[in-house]
This record gives structure tokens, C-alpha cells and sequence, in this order.
């Protein structure tokens, strides 16, 4: 054949694979699919990217276009893919090149993946050099993010570079068709990480086989904090009533429901309902706590696991470690964050063995360092949908796109389940959950998360977001970081952030009606909001409605005392003169505080004004005798809602109005209070009220969008807000929504509580940039 011709039907690619394209195999890959089609070039990754360039027929090289996006391996995400044509050279094979790093280039990075099939299979395979090795792990699986310090994603940039591979892990490490190959936390028993026992003290217990002791120490009663993926866990007994009571007390964590470890979905289904879709996500790589409905009348866990609720939060193992201590425990585990109430997660075993000192029994630790504090991931399915309630591992630091470029913007988040969120180019990196903002050590915890999101995507804020509440310490931060580095600063508001972070995973950018529904957020005016009906796209909004505002009685202290946010209502709408006899707060309250309350919402003092959806819920969980203080966030509203019959359908709505002479609507709940009086007084059961309440709260949602699409004729509606964590609620108000012929947006891959702010914050920061 003529030289000329042959060339001619030759052709040489440059492309740019940009996403989660590093630590999930994707080289590898590359060259098996190059070998498969005869195919000669090169492979690398660089800071930015995966590049390619390939030589061969042209139509060997379409199928390999094809492949490459449809065959990926399964923890990749490609984001774009990019080609340029190039002259052929005559490469005569193909090769995986060194990493290449690049000045000011980044790429997202994989979050932390359950342990794989073909891996657990290794770990309880006798006779396997893995067998019952706890650090096993592939390029599908095992620590990513934890472990990354800087990219690109190469050992010696991970806390794993302290380990020296043996030959037989090395030979895998360079092997292109061994699923190991390029896996940076490649090991084994000869030369990886190990684990260590030891008690309270920190003084090591020998024993020739550590984990099958830790199994026998939680059998006998053991509270044992155990180093896992993204820091320190506390595991116990979950069958045991005395020592999750003994838990409770050390962790000071008195009520609020602790998670489960179970060894497998069989497991799990002896304890719980689970439905496919919940089956899908517990199995997945992400392995969340998801919070299912508890068969109580199967399940010998202890209920002081989760008192007064519905549901269990339940994960399956996701590290060797895990799989192997469940295997040998032969029991459901509590396995519930190792820290004190409140405090962040412990990362660093002399950290666990201080701060968890007086907590655990024992510790179970081990050698491989943690780079970034990683809690677990909560989940729930609702309308066949998984729905996050807190975003940590197996989904962060994976980002959000963005459906334009983005400016360089750090938003700091709200105060409670603070995240914050970087945005660059069309990515927004929120990120995993930090915690309740009222201690040094999550403040701490914040600001060296921040450090590195800005190192590992190369961020340097340009516009700083932040809530307007001037108390909060994100806001204190935001307002020190942009003094300090020159840069413009932007302040949100707490409820267009919850509405703009629903119009970002839904890709929408409004106007539309938005209904934030939460505890408390500073309003405009500078009364604390939370029960808002906004009109807004992702720039600005107008507020439309809003629940009548209440006193709240002491501040923060109507928060921890439900009865306090209780008689602020009674006060304000029913009058100061409204009879308490045969109300249950009688029985909450000390006689000498009914007398205190009572001056402070007479005379105004400490008693700030609330609309909050999450503080009406409060005062009628007092009011119907469930609970009149809490020892967890939002638990008087948590067990209204678990006290509600599962099918409401027959009940009748309570009463209320809507002011429409001016704007905002009010929403005027006097009647609704009066009637809850009532009720309570008549001595209809709590569940009864429970269900008349969300049925109204439903009417509320329904028919004050129906005003304001009426004045606006908008059409889609957007809920956020902790309170739609209610799948009550939920379920009653999306419902109603749809049968107006409402468009519903509504939350997934982002938490619709705090958690969700930042996202928020972020977009609306840019928006405003751009009209800048």
C-alpha cells in the first residue's frame, strides 16, 4: 500500500478528560482501551485534567471516543471531554507517562468509596495474602479525599507516602491490567498500615488477633472508639440497653438517636423496612446512614437507641475494618460519631485518646494518618428519592455544576450544620459538613477546611458570602477574611440562600415561589424569620408572606424550652389573660419561671420576635404535652411528627388566615392556636393534633402560593428549610402543590437544612457580581 495512503487514513487526537478522573482507575483504563482498539500514544494526569493523545485508524479512533465516555470506570465522573486534531508521529505503542504538575491547575477530587466486591471478596478469602487485611483496597475503592494533601493524585502527595510498597504491591502498582494499578493507598500485612488495641489509657493490649478481640470486648459491654475513613467512631452494642445508656451519658448525648452499623442488608432487613430504592443506596459506593422505618416489633436493638422515633439510621460496613469487626461482633453496632456532644469528629489518635479519654473503654487505632476530617453521610429516600440530610463521605468534595462560569467566591455558611462553599469556573465545591459553629475546635475544623478546598482547587476568593446575622462566627470570619485580604464582601439572606441552594441542584435560576420553611434565620428587618414565602430568582427577592411573628421568650432559651415558645404564642394571640388549666406545660414549667416568662413577654424584655416554622412546631409539641424541652435540635418537632398517625387523609385541617391588605401577607395563626387549645383541653390525643397540625401547615404552603401565583403568575414552587426534612410535611405539601397544578422543586444531593446554605450563598453572590 502507498505510504501516502496509509498515513492518510491514519489520525492523531489530543484530548482533555476534566471531572473525577484521578484515583478511580481512569489510566488504566486509557491504555486497556488503547490496547483494545491497536491504538499508540500517551496517557498522564496533570494538575488540571486527564490528558490523552492516541494514534490509529479513524475509525478505531471514533470507537475509542465512544468507549471512553460510555465504558468509565464506575467512580469516575467526566465533566467535559475535549479533542483537537493533531498530525499523526508514528508512535508504536502506548504508555502511561508521569504525572505532570501544573501551576494554578486543579480537578475535582474523588470523595472517600465503600470497599469494592472483588476486594471484600480478597479480605475473607483464606489463604489470600489480603485475608483479613483492613486496609485493602482498589482504584474502586478505598480513601481518597481523606488522604489527598495536594494534587495531582499521587502517593507522595497522600498520608500514604510514609508506606514503602512491597514488591508484590509494587509489581500491582505498575501493572496496567491489575485493578491496583496507580491505587495510592495500595498495601498489604507486609507493608501497610496496622492496627493497634489499647485501653482507656492508651496502653497497648496484646493480642494476636486485634480486631476478633475488639468483637469480644463489645460483646462483654465495651465502648470502643475506633479510627475509621475520615476520623474516630464510637462503637457499642447496639442490643444493650445499659451500655448505649452508658454511651449516652459519656458522649453527653442524652437523647438525640445514635446510628447503626449492621453487617449486611439481610441484617438490616431483620430490624427495618427497606425498599429498593433504600437497598440501592445502602449498597452503593456512598454507603450514607440512611434513616429507615424500624420494625420494632423484629428488632431486638434497645429503643434508648433511638427514643420516641420511626426510624433507625442505619449504613452497612464500607472499609475492610468495619466488615471485618461486624463479621466477628455478630451483632447490630452503634457506631455513632466519636466526639463529645457537639464537638467535631476526632482525626488523629493522640486527639482520640485525649479528648475521647473517660468516653471509650478501649480504642482501636491504627497507622494510616488522616488528612481531612470526613463524618458520615446521612440520607433519606423520600418519594422514591434519595434526599440528603447531612453530606460528608462518599459525596464530598464532588461539586455541584454550575450552568455558567463562576467567579472565585467563598461562602462561609450559617451557624448550625455549617458547611461553606468555594465556587471556580462551573464548579461549586460545597463542602462536607463541619459541624454547629459554637466552639473553638469547629472553628478550628472550619478554617483548616477551608485552607485546603482553596490548595486542592486552587481558589483564591475574589467576593467572600456571608449571612447577615452579625453574631454568627462564619459572618465574624467572612467580615475578618475580607478585611484582611482586601476583597469584596457579600451578605445573603439566611432564607433566599435555602431557596437560590434549591434552584442550583435543580439547574433553575427563577423567579419562582419559594417557601423556606426553618427554625430561625435574621430577616431584613431584624426580626429572626423562618416561616418565608419568597418571590426570587438567584440575584434578589421580595418577600411575599410570612407566618404571623411570636415573642420568643428568653431568646435562645425558647429554643432549649419549647413551653416557653409556647406561652410566647398563647401571650401574643390569645392574650396575656389566656388560662393555662389543663394544658400539659402546667406540668413543664416551675412555677417561679411561668412568673418570669410572663413579665419578660409583658414588658417586651429579652424576647425577640420569630416566624419560624421550626418555632410554631416547637410550641405545639409543648402545647399537646410532647415535649416541652429538648436536649437536641429540633427534637420537640422531630417527635410531633413521629407521634402522627402514617395516614392523616380523614383529619381536618385547623383554621387560620391570610392578611392580604398589604405586603408581606401575614399569615394569622390565632385561630390555629385557639383551636390546638382547645383540643388539647378536650383531651384529644396528642396524634390526633399532631396530624389536624401538618394537615394545616400543608393548606398553609398550598393556598398562600396560590395568592401569590395568583398576583405573579408563577407557577413552580421551591421548598427549603429544615423543616422539609418533615417527610410528613413533605409529602402533604407536594401533594397539594401538584394537585394545583404547582411545578415542585425540591432538594437531593443537598441538605435542605444549614447544611445547604453556603450553596446558596455562593450563587447568589455571583448572580449579583454579574449584574455588577
Amino acid at each position: 500500500m502507498d505510504a501516502s495512503l496509509k498515513t492518510a487514513r491514519l489520525a492523531r487526537l489530543h484530548i482533555e478528560v476534566s471531572g473525577i478522573v484521578q484515583g478511580v482507575g481512569f489510566r488504566p483504563f486509557v491504555y486497556r482501551l488503547a490496547q483494545k482498539f491497536k491504538l499508540n500514544g500517551w496517557v498522564r494526569n496533570t494538575s488540571g485534567n486527564v490528558t490523552i493523545e492516541v494514534e490509529g485508524p479513524k475509525e478505531s479512533l471514533k470507537q475509542f471516543l465512544i468507549s471512553l465516555k460510555e465504558e468509565a470506570p464506575p467512580a469516575a465522573r467526566i465533566h467535559d471531554i475535549t479533542t483537537a486534531t493533531l498530525p499523526p508521529r508514528g508512535d508504536t505503542n502506548f504508555e502511561i507517562w508521569q504525572s505532570q504538575p501544573e501551576a494554578g491547575k486543579y480537578q475535582p477530587v474523588s470523595p472517600d468509596i465503600a470497599t469494592c466486591a472483588e476486594c471484600l471478596e480478597e479480605v475473607f478469602t483464606p489463604g489470600n495474602r489480603r485475608y483479613l487485611y483492613p486496609f485493602t483496597n482498589c482504584t474502586n475503592c478505598g480513601p481518597r479525599f481523606t488522604i489527598i494533601k495536594d494534587i495531582p493524585y499521587d502517593r507522595p502527595l497522600t498520608t500514604m507516602s510514609r508506606f514503602t510498597m512491597c514488591p508484590e504491591c509494587q509489581a500491582e502498582y505498575d501493572d496496567p491490567y491489575d485493578r491496583r494499578f496507580h491505587a495510592q493507598p495500595n498495601a498489604c500485612p507486609r507493608c501497610g498500615p496496622s492496627l493497634e488495641l489499647t485501653d482507656g489509657a492508651g496502653t497497648p493490649i496484646p493480642c494476636p488477633d486485634i480486631i476478633r478481640k475488639a468483637a469480644e470486648l463489645l460483646g462483654q459491654g465495651g465502648i470502643i472508639a475506633v479510627k475509621g475513613l475520615g476520623g474516630f467512631q464510637l462503637a457499642c452494642d447496639a442490643t444493650n440497653p445499659e451500655v448505649v445508656k452508658r454511651l449516652r451519658e459519656r458522649k453527653r448525648r442524652p437523647g438525640k438517636p445514635f446510628a447503626l452499623m449492621m453487617a449486611s442488608l439481610e441484617e438490616v432487613k431483620k430490624h427495618c423496612l427497606v425498599s429498593a430504592e433504600e437497598a440501592k443506596l445502602l449498597l452503593s459506593p456512598q454507603a450514607p446512614i440512611v434513616l429507615l422505618r424500624w420494625r420494632k416489633d423484629t428488632s431486638n436493638v434497645t429503643p434508648l437507641v433511638a427514643e420516641r422515633n420511626k426510624y433507625l439510621g442505619v449504613m452497612l460496613p464500607y472499609t475492610p475494618l468495619h466488615h471485618i469487626l461486624l463479621r466477628d461482633a455478630a451483632r447490630p453496632l452503634v457506631m455513632t460519631s466519636g466526639n463529645l456532644s457537639e464537638e467535631p469528629i476526632c482525626r488523629d489518635n493522640d486527639e482520640a485518646l485525649r479528648r475521647l479519654r473517660g468516653v471509650a473503654d478501649y480504642f482501636l487505632l491504627h497507622n494510616r494518618d488522616i488528612h481531612a476530617r470526613y463524618d458520615d453521610s446521612v440520607y433519606l429516600v423520600e418519594r422514591d428519592t434519595p434526599r440528603a440530610i447531612r453530606r460528608a463521605r462518599g459525596y464530598a468534595p464532588q461539586p455541584i455544576m454550575l450552568p455558567f462560569q463562576a467567579k472565585q467566591v467563598l461562602a462561609c455558611g450559617a451557624e448550625e450544620k455549617n458547611t461553606f462553599c468555594l465556587t471556580k469556573d462551573e464548579y461549586a465545591f460545597l463542602s462536607q459538613h463541619i459541624g454547629d459553629m459554637d466552639n473553638e475546635e469547629t472553628m478550628s475544623h472550619f478554617e483548616n477546611t477551608v485552607k485546603l478546598y482553596e490548595r486542592l482547587f486552587r481558589v483564591q476568593p475574589e467576593i467572600i458570602a456571608h449571612d447577615l446575622h452579625p453574631e454568627y462566627l462564619p459572618t465574624k470570619y467572612a467580615l475578618k477574611y475580607a478585611a484582611e485580604q482586601g476583597i469584596k464582601i457579600i451578605g445573603v439572606q439566611h432564607h433566599h440562600a435555602h431557596i437560590v441552594s434549591c434552584l442550583a441542584e435543580n439547574a433553575a435560576q427563577g423567579p419562582i415561589i419559594g417557601v423556606a420553611f426553618d427554625g430561625t434565620g435574621y430577616g431584613t428587618d431584624g426580626n429572626l424569620w423562618g416561616g418565608e414565602f419568597l418571590v426570587c430568582d438567584c440575584r434578589d427577592f421580595q418577600r411575599a408572606a410570612h407566618l404571623e411573628y411570636a415573642p420568643m421568650p428568653g431568646g435562645a432559651a425558647a429554643i432549649r424550652k419549647p413551653y416557653r415558645m409556647a406561652l410566647g404564642y398563647l401571650h401574643a394571640l390569645l392574650g396575656k389573660d389566656t388560662s393555662l388549666d389543663g394544658l400539659p406545660i402546667l406540668g413543664q414549667i416551675p412555677d417561679a419561671e411561668v412568673s418570669i416568662i410572663s413579665k419578660q413577654l409583658e414588658r417586651g424584655l429579652n424576647s425577640p420576635l420569630t416566624s419560624g416554622t421550626g418555632r410554631l412546631f416547637d410550641a405545639v409539641s409543648a402545647l399537646a404535652g410532647v415535649r416541652g424541652e429538648i436536649d437536641y435540635a429540633a427534637q420537640a418537632a422531630i417527635e410531633l411528627e413521629m407521634v402522627a398517625p402514617d395516614d392523616v387523609a380523614e383529619v381536618t385541617p385547623y383554621p387560620f388566615a391570610i392578611t392580604e391588605e398589604k405586603e408581606p401577607m401575614v399569615i394569622k395563626l390565632g385561630e390555629l392556636i385557639y383551636a390546638i387549645v382547645k383540643d388539647v383541653k378536650n383531651g384529644v390525643p396528642a396524634p390526633v393534633i399532631s396530624a389536624r397540625f401538618h394537615q394545616t401547615m400543608a393548606r398553609i404552603i398550598v393556598e398562600t402560593s396560590k395568592l401569590i401565583s395568583k398576583k405573579t403568575g408563577l407557577k413552580t414552587v421551591a421548598l427549603s428549610g429544615g423543616v422539609f426534612q418533615n417527610r410528613l410535611l413533605f409529602n402533604l405539601a407536594v401533594d397539594g402543590l401538584e394537585r394545583e397544578g404547582f411545578q415542585v422543586l425540591s432538594h437531593r444531593s443537598v441538605p435542605p437544612n444549614d447544611g445547604g446554605i453556603s450553596l446558596g450563598q455562593a450563587i447568589v453572590a455571583n448572580y449579583r457580581e454579574m449584574r455588577s
